[in-house]
């Protein structure tokens, strides 16, 4: 019902950032939790940060903690992954994805998410 796209991927060297945007067409997800995952080739699709619906609550990898941030503009149905200081083992495909719904905690893994976007490539050169 939902449809999600992921943009703001590219190459960048390591130290570098990017800002990663998903929109939502189709419903709003303001009353909802969203979340970011990223999967690299041949491994599974790991938790990177996730912001309660109001946005007043986050919650990162410890891999990412200090260095990424995510956000959300619920007026314009988007969520936003700011990544600062990249390193070569963020290389992967960035999803995002819609969580429970207000009243309902927040989830850590793939399994309690849906409406997966197309994701994006993000390459960090060492």
């Amino acid at each position: 019902q939902v449809q999600l796209v992921e943009s703001g991927g590219g190459l960048v060297q390591a130290g570098g950032s990017l800002r990663l945007s998903c929109a939502a067409s189709g419903r709003t997800v303001s009353r909802y939790a969203m979340g970011w995952f990223r999967q690299a080739p041949g491994k599974e699709r790991d938790f990177v940060a996730t912001i309660s619906w109001t946005g007043g609550t986050t919650d990162y990898a410890d891999s990412v903690k200090g260095r990424f941030t995510i956000s959300r503009d619920n007026v314009k149905n988007t969520v936003y992954l700011q990544m600062n200081s990249l390193k070569p083992e963020d290389t992967a495909v960035y999803y995002c994805a819609v969580g429970p719904a207000f009243g309902v905690k927040v989830p850590t893994t793939p399994s309690g998410f849906a409406s997966w976007g197309q994701g994006t490539q993000v390459t960090v050169s060492s």
